[in-house]
C-alpha cells in the first residue's frame, strides 16, 4: 500500500488526478490518500500531488504513536536517511520538529546514517486530522509550475489558465508517453505545453489566425518537436475517428460570446460531438455547466467540479468518458 500527499485544499479534485498515476485512490484524511499501486514516474509528472511513499503503517495523531509504529515496524533497508515531518493544512498542531528528531533517533539507533541533503532514503511523517502516516517516499512531483506563467510566455492573452490546473487538465484527459492530445480550441497553448511536458503529441486548433501563430510561439518556447497548429473549426475537426487519445478544452467564457461563425449554443454541442468522434475521453472547462450537452453528445459525465477562480469567474470542469 502507498500514501499520496495531496495539493491544494480540493481532495477530491486532487485524488481525480492521483488515479491515473496510482490504482484504488482512496481519501483517507485531509490530504492524504492512500493507493494499492503506484507508477512513479507518472507520480512525478502529477499537478495535485505532491509525493507518494510505500506505507510503514498508519497511527494516531501523535509523536509518541509515531516512535512506537517506527520502532515495531521491519525495515529492510541500509544507508543514509532524512525525515521529513509534515502538519498537512495545519490540523494536528504536531510539532513536525520534535518529530523528525525523534524518528531520526529511532533509525540511528537501527544503524542508518543522517543526511539531510542527499539520503538513500526519505522517511515521510504526514500528520493530518487524527492520524499520523508514515512511509518511505518513492516518487515526488515536479514543481516547476512557476516557470511556464502566462505572463512569461512570449504569447499572453487575459484569461490563460494557471499550468497547474492546466497540467491537471491533460493528465485527467489521458496525457503521457505514447499519447495523443487534440485542443479544439486551443487559444494560447496552455493545454498543449503541458501535455507536451509529459510526453504526449499535441494538436492544437483555433479559429483565429492569432491565436493559432501564438500557439505556435508558446509550443516553440517549450517543445521541441512533436505538435501541429492549425486553424480550424471545432465542429469539424479534420481528424480521423479515434485518432487521439484525449481531448482537452477551455471553452469561451460569456453567454454571448460568439467564435468565428458560431454561437456558443451551436459551438459547444458541436465540439462535443466531434471529441467524441475522435477520443474516448475528455477535459472540458467552462464557465458554466454542459453536461446535459456532453450527455446527448454520447459523453459520460464522470466527475464535475467547481473551481472559484474570482468574484466574477468558477470554472466548470467536466472531465468526460465515451459510451
Amino acid at each position: 500500500m502507498y500514501g499520496l500527499e495531496l495539493a491544494g485544499t480540493d481532495d477530491a479534485y486532487a485524488a481525480c488526478e492521483a488515479r491515473v498515476a496510482a490504482t484504488d485512490v482512496t481519501v483517507d484524511a485531509p490530504g492524504l490518500a492512500v493507493a494499492r499501486g503506484v507508477d512513479r514516474e507518472r507520480v512525478r509528472r502529477l499537478a495535485y500531488t505532491h509525493r507518494a511513499a510505500e506505507l510503514v503503517g498508519r497511527t494516531d495523531a501523535s509523536v509518541e504513536s509515531a516512535r512506537a509504529l517506527l520502532e515495531a515496524a521491519r525495515i529492510d533497508r541500509t544507508g543514509s536517511v532524512a525525515v521529513r515531518a509534515r502538519d498537512v493544512r495545519s490540523t494536528t498542531g504536531v510539532s513536525t520538529r520534535e518529530a523528525e528528531v525523534e524518528l531520526g533517533s529511532v533509525l540511528v539507533d537501527r544503524d542508518f546514517s543522517v543526511d539531510l541533503d542527499d539520503p538513500d532514503h526519505v522517511l515521510c511523517a504526514w500528520y493530518s486530522g487524527e492520524q499520523c502516516v508514515l512511509g518511505w517516499q518513492v516518487a515526488e512531483s515536479v514543481r516547476d509550475f512557476s516557470t511556464r506563467q502566462p505572463t512569461d510566455r512570449p504569447f499572453f492573452q487575459p484569461g490563460s489558465m494557471d499550468p497547474l490546473d492546466a497540467r491537471w487538465a491533460v493528465n485527467v484527459a489521458g496525457a503521457g508517453e505514447g499519447t495523443r492530445v487534440v485542443d479544439p480550441m486551443c487559444g494560447t497553448g496552455g493545454f498543449l505545453v503541458e501535455a507536451g511536458l509529459v510526453g504526449s503529441d499535441v494538436v492544437g486548433l483555433d479559429a483565429q489566425w492569432k491565436m493559432t501563430r501564438g500557439t505556435r510561439e508558446n509550443l516553440a518556447a517549450y517543445l521541441d518537436d512533436g505538435y501541429d497548429v492549425l486553424r480550424g473549426d471545432a465542429t469539424a475537426l479534420p481528424l480521423r475517428d479515434d485518432s487521439a487519445d484525449g481531448v482537452v478544452v477551455d471553452v469561451p467564457y460569456g453567454r454571448q460570446s460568439k467564435v468565428a461563425t458560431h454561437t456558443l449554443a451551436d459551438l459547444v454541442p458541436g465540439a462535443l460531438s466531434e471529441a467524441a468522434r475522435v477520443a474516448p475521453q475528455a477535459v472540458v472547462v467552462a464557465d458554466r455547466s454542459w453536461a446535459d450537452e456532453a450527455e446527448e453528445a454520447g459523453w459520460t459525465v464522470e466527475d464535475r467540479f467547481e473551481r472559484r477562480v474570482h468574484g466574477s469567474l468558477t470554472r466548470h470542469v467536466h472531465v468526460l468518458r465515451r459510451g
